[in-house]
């Protein structure tokens, strides 16, 4: 039985421009940048050249330590190795492939030949050379996630929740790759040894959730659908992990602490495919919507499509348009150029008319304690924000600032517009600063 969690808002879903509209497949792009870095952790290495004839599902860049192989999402030559705009700010070293629009499949490529006779190990081994990573926004390796929980996990989840307001590609693909999520979560199950996966999904999404169950009955498959009511945030792993199963994950703590792992909906079908076909992460689904957009849509398209092509193929944007933000509204980053490139993380691009900007140039603080009772996590936002801005970091420990996993409600509840959330990435910063500065010293002082 469902459950709650703490705080949370409820804006309003702004779904409704898309949630209706299948996810339509983008024209091949005549080029694709694709960033070196779409994980958590460090950066790959490109392993192609300028000049390199490279092939769809190619691997292109190896990664060390934490993170996950990146591969070309197109067929035809490289261009450059080069910095190049991303999503997450500032310049990212980059693959330029130019399309031969031949479409031609790597070597690498390669579908086992029964694929209900892998064993946990070689399951393991094919997530982690597909490059799968959290495909709703937070982009950890699955293959970490996987290996690291083997014993430890007893529930494992698929985040089906798409909280945020204005993104529906979670819910589109519920009712039209239902056998993909299903597989995957089959696959997920035997691989932590557990007899059920569940599948958590808000019930503003009952034709998604119709079109599982009906998958599910059909191939008797290990799997449960749990409806949630619509609370913002819902998706994220902590808050997915209470409402479903009652545990709470403690401060500084990770799912498997509870004995639970989460994954998305997208990384689910990624994980299918790739135990299925062999073929790695190379396309994104991405909802293209918001006032600022002509024609909002669903569209599936290759890994390092420029943004700009997907606002093309959308009618455009209209006159007025004041701002571009990659993800939700709520959690999503503005960017300053249309150049970026979708990423394995990219779950939505959305614009806005100026009638939405309802900013304040010099917030004051009212003390009304909204931002308390919204906060899900049990912080005390109105302290943290000015601490942060005195950058008082021994008072910002204090307050448990790494503990906030900037959703944004306290920011949507907050009645004078303070930039809580904007602030919160300072505050943290200021925190990882000292903390490095303080290994640092410590270091110089041993060496002395």
């Amino acid at each position: 039985m469902a459950q709650a969690f703490f705080g949370g808002v409820h804006p309003h879903d702004m779904k409704a421009a898309t949630n209706e509209k299948a996810i339509e497949q983008l024209a091949p792009p005549a080029t694709v940048v694709i960033p070196m870095s779409m994980h958590f952790g460090a950066p790959c290495t490109p392993i192609v050249k300028v000049g390199d004839q490279v092939k769809v599902g190619q691997k292109i860049g190896e990664f060390k330590g934490l993170g996950a192989p990146i591969h070309a999402s197109v067929s035809g030559t490289v261009k450059a190795i080069e910095p190049r705009p991303f999503s997450m700010g500032g310049d990212m070293v980059s693959v330029v492939i130019e399309n031969d629009f031949q479409n031609t499949v790597s070597e690498e490529v390669k579908a086992p030949a029964d694929p209900d006779a892998l064993t946990v190990e070689e399951m393991v081994e094919i997530v982690k050379n597909a490059g799968i990573v959290g495909m709703g926004g937070a982009t950890f390796p699955t293959h970490v996630k996987i290996s690291g929980g083997i014993g430890k996990v007893k529930d494992v989840l698929i985040n089906g929740a798409e909280c945020e307001p204005y993104i529906t590609g979670d819910h589109r693909a519920m009712l039209e790759r239902p056998e993909e999520i299903i597989g995957g979560a089959t696959y997920l199950a035997k691989m932590f040894g557990v007899d059920k996966v569940i599948i958590g999904v808000e019930d503003n999404k009952q034709n998604g959730i119709d079109a599982m169950n009906k998958v599910i009955a059909e191939k008797k498959a290990p799997v449960v659908v749990e409806p949630l009511r619509c609370r913002y945030p819902q998706g994220g792993e902590k808050q997915l992990i209470q409402a479903i199963t009652g545990r709470q994950v403690p401060p500084g703590g990770l799912p498997a602490d509870v004995g639970c792992a989460v994954f998305n909906i997208n990384t689910t079908i990624c994980i299918f495919k790739a135990i299925t076909t062999g073929m790695p992460v190379v396309n994104k689904v991405v909802t293209v919507s918001g006032s600022g957009i002509v024609d909002p849509k669903n569209i599936e398209c290759p890994i390092g499509t420029p943004v700009s092509l997907l606002l093309d193929a959308c009618g455009g944007v209209k006159d007025g348009t004041y701002k571009l933000i990659a993800g939700g509204p709520m959690m999503g980053m503005a960017q300053y150029t249309a150049d970026i490139p979708v990423a394995k993380g990219t779950g939505a691009i959305l614009a806005f008319c100026e009638k939405e900007e309802q900013t304040v140039e010099h917030p004051q603080c009212i003390r009304c304690g909204k931002c308390v009772a919204a906060c899900p996590v049990h912080l005390e936002p109105l302290f943290m924000y000015q601490y942060a801005e005195k950058g008082m970091v021994d008072e910002l420990n204090e307050a448990h600032i790494m503990d906030c996993m900037e959703c944004g409600a306290c920011a949507y509840a907050c009645p004078a517009r303070m930039h809580l959330t904007h602030m919160f990435k300072t505050g943290k910063q200021l925190v990882k600063n000292k903390m490095a500065a303080d290994r640092a010293a410590a270091e110089a002082k041993k060496e002395a």
